[in-house]
């Protein structure tokens, strides 16, 4: 039971030290566009890091975590020394200000203390998880750059004095208008609720709210983009400030209800290791509340070192860059969760400004400091794996 609380007590540590240590990930583009100050943005960012909690419900991410190791090689130490490892990680890359994955170091921690305990017996791990999310490490930064790009190009697009653009940008929010309702009659899920509107069924079925706050932001953008041509650029860069409040909270709700599960998995996994609960599902409402108030409380607390590299070392950020790299990183990150599949925030936003960077021309990115942080994320998980076995040992000479 001492070690069990002592797990919890750690998992929730590291759940802060990942929020303070991804905060850049949130506030880096509002700050460097000057559209919040750093106190305002990670008050900003801390509060839908917690809002994720009412947001995201069926904790898919966290049942990935929970399978990575196979459930006959999970102990209590095998826990607690995946996180010691990944803690120690995360604070050495936060100290160089070096923006790397707290998913991928809890990963590698996890799975590292479990071969240990295997004797490095490699049915121990569950390859399909594993691999997904290994997979991820690129598809998350190219699917962020891509959006962004994309969203960069239709914003420059709209700038045409043209018919156009008002036209496409309407044509874009009947799609998604027309997206939501046809999942709305093929879901049945949804036709069963208690609502007899068929708009109330799809807004208010808890499963969708993430869609339809995915839709909100869509329409913003559209309906901003219907009037864009006819601004000015002093005009339009303001209201490019004001949109980058709405992608900065997207971004945040996608980061706390992606990053706030992982640890969610953990604490599970531990309780039902020690008999406290049979399976996944059984998961105290404690535990949810706990972890997103451990994030958001992180989050305050700023990463000012890692916010430098992402803000200001990888390309220059304009209040336009900034609402397309957050709203394509809010976008990856709702598709990811959507998927269960437990992916990076520093590598979508990274992926994401590159984006925005490349619009202008290639050489706008710095592609050494790229460089130096994809080498960063390959490295993660076996270095947690590494330190992970180490205190994994350590902790069975002396037990």
């Amino acid at each position: 039971m001492t070690l069990l609380l002592v797990i919890i007590v750690l998992a929730l540590v590291f759940d802060y030290i990942n929020g303070f240590h991804d905060a850049a990930n949130s506030i880096a583009t509002i700050v460097s566009t000057k559209v919040l100050t750093p106190t305002q943005a990670v008050l900003w960012a801390a509060f839908f890091n917690f809002m994720a909690f009412f947001i995201f419900k069926d904790h898919g991410v966290a049942n990935t975590i929970a399978k990575t190791v196979q459930e006959s090689f999970i102990t209590l130490p095998v826990i607690f020394s995946g996180l010691v490892a990944a803690i120690i990680w995360n604070l050495l890359t936060w100290w160089y200000g070096i923006p790397s994955s707290s998913s991928h170091t809890l990963i590698g921690g996890f799975a590292g203390a479990a071969l240990t305990h295997a004797g490095f017996n490699f049915a121990a791990i569950n390859a399909e998880p594993v691999i997904r999310t290994v997979s991820f490490i690129v598809l998350a930064p190219l699917i962020g750059m891509l959006v962004a790009y994309l969203v960069s190009v239709w914003f420059i697009f709209s700038f045409r004095k043209s018919v156009w653009p008002s036209l496409l940008s309407s044509m874009l929010m009947v799609g998604v208008t027309i997206v939501l309702f046809m999942f709305m009659e093929t879901n049945p899920e949804v036709i069963k609720s208690h609502f007899e509107s068929p708009i109330l069924r799809v807004l208010f079925y808890e499963k969708n709210f993430k869609w339809v706050l995915l839709a909100i932001i869509l329409y913003t953008l559209g309906i901003f983009t219907l009037f864009l041509n006819r601004m000015n650029h002093a005009k339009s860069n303001e209201w490019f400030r004001k949109l980058q409040l709405v992608s900065s909270a997207a971004f945040s709700l996608g980061h706390g209800g992606n990053d706030a599960q992982k640890v969610m998995g953990i604490i599970t996994v531990a309780l039902i290791a020690s008999g406290e609960i049979e399976k996944f599902e059984e998961m105290p409402v404690w535990v949810p509340l706990a972890c997103y108030g451990a994030i958001a409380a992180g989050t305050m607390s700023g990463g000012w070192k890692i916010v430098k590299t992402m803000g200001t070392k990888i390309t220059k950020v304009t209040p336009f860059e900034g609402v397309a790299a957050e709203a394509a990183g809010a976008v990856t990150l709702f598709l990811s969760e959507n998927l269960k599949i437990p992916v990076s925030t520093t590598h979508t936003i990274t992926g994401s400004i590159i984006g925005v960077g490349a619009t202008k021309r290639l050489s706008a990115v710095r592609w050494g400091v790229t460089t130096q942080l994809f080498w960063a994320w390959v490295m993660t998980i076996p270095i947690s794996a590494v330190l992970a076995a180490l205190t994994f040992m350590l902790v069975s000479a002396f037990s």
